[in-house]
């Protein structure tokens, strides 16, 4: 297994890289350090995939768990199915040196790490992220968050896991769409990190798109990387952190406006990079030519650059609901050149509604 240190004091933690790594999971959350009462959450697309595999791994290290399954998708993202994980984790005697083990994608990596951050002020939590998606994001860093109707990931809380597991095997179980969203946060890192890191990616278009392990290993790899980097530095999204953002605000704003129904999460990021990196060009961050490669790579992947049944107004009002508007103001993050990034919150209300226009259709 490859391993990369989240380096966050007395909250450090492993992120562990390979493949069939649920034996390793097992393992590690039955450590004599936890307690033997064990919560693994899961949805129903994992579960009928891995669910008979995990009863019998765990079973054979420890067989007091409890394995609870939510519907799949981001409408279990809310206090109604937290509530229900509550009851379960009450009924089954959690106690403070429990493990709450997370297995699937980001809705389960964050509803399932907000209860574990919040039943009885905070229980140990292990990611076991099954898409691209959370497996380069959202599984690494520690925010845990709820949906509200008004707005998304707006009731949550900063809570680290004790160690990540990242199964790249997973990942061949996962339809080409999955995959095409979770490259939408990878190509993110190229831009705000690594100029390298972007080459790279477009060297190996076909490789990626052929779903060769090897490269996905590489790519899983050093996306971890540059987020535990800027983790590191950044806990709680105080500075640096918010370079990771880049693409967002017009990407839940798009979310919202599609009403979470058209656009996956990282597809909405792929549009809201198009749409930042245009921001950015018409201030005079960035030259025509960067934005382009930008955008011939996102399209190369198959993945959206414009979004449809939108409108202007609407998504400009959504703006303001993210929760990194702070005094009525947007930190937009703005494209420099690939690896550079910068922020202000100093964008012309014209300048963000021509760049919306730009990217619906």
């Amino acid at each position: 297994m490859e391993k990369i240190k989240v380096e966050l004091g007395e909250n450090s933690y492993e992120i562990f890289i390979g493949e069939n790594l649920f034996e390793e999971v097992a393992k590690f959350a039955t450590a004599p350090k936890f307690s033997k009462k064990i919560l693994i959450v899961t949805d129903e697309n994992i579960f009928n995939i891995h669910g008979e595999t995990l009863r019998k791994i765990f079973s054979r290290y420890n067989s007091n768990f409890e394995l609870e399954i939510i519907p799949p998708g981001e409408t279990s993202k809310n206090l109604a199915e937290a509530e229900k994980l509550y009851t379960c984790a009450i009924e089954s005697q959690l106690d403070r040196k429990s493990v709450i083990v997370a297995i699937g994608g980001g809705v389960v990596g964050d509803l399932a790490g907000f209860v574990a951050a919040t039943y009885l002020r905070g229980v140990n939590f292990i990611q076991v992220p099954t898409t691209l998606l959370a497996q380069v994001d959202s599984s690494v860093g520690g925010k845990t968050a709820v949906n509200h109707k008004l707005g998304k990931n707006l009731i949550g809380a900063f809570y680290q896991p004790k160690a990540v597991f990242i199964d790249v095997a997973t990942l061949k179980t996962l339809p080409p769409r999955e995959i095409k969203a979770g490259l939408g946060e990878v190509v993110k890192y190229g831009v705000i990190s690594d100029a390298e890191f972007f080459c790279y990616l477009e060297k190996n278009i076909e490789g990626i798109l052929s779903g060769n392990v090897e490269i996905f290993k590489q790519i899983v790899k050093r996306s971890c990387e540059i987020k535990a980097e800027v983790v590191s530095s950044d806990e709680k999204e105080s500075g640096l952190r918010r370079i990771l953002n880049f693409g967002h605000t017009i990407a839940h704003a798009v979310e919202e406006e599609t009403h979470y129904q058209k656009y996956c999460h990282g597809e909405a990021v792929a549009i809201g990079m198009i749409g930042a990196a245009l921001i950015s060009q018409k201030l005079g961050c960035v030259d025509a030519e960067k934005v382009t490669r930008l955008k011939n790579l996102i399209e190369s992947f198959g993945m959206y650059t414009h979004c449809e049944n939108c409108k202007v107004e609407g998504i400009y009002k959504a703006l303001f609901r993210d929760k990194k508007t702070v005094g009525g103001k947007i930190n937009w993050v703005l494209m420099k050149d690939f690896g550079s990034v910068e922020i202000s919150d100093n964008v012309p209300e014209k300048i963000v509604k021509d760049a919306l226009q730009e990217i619906i259709v």
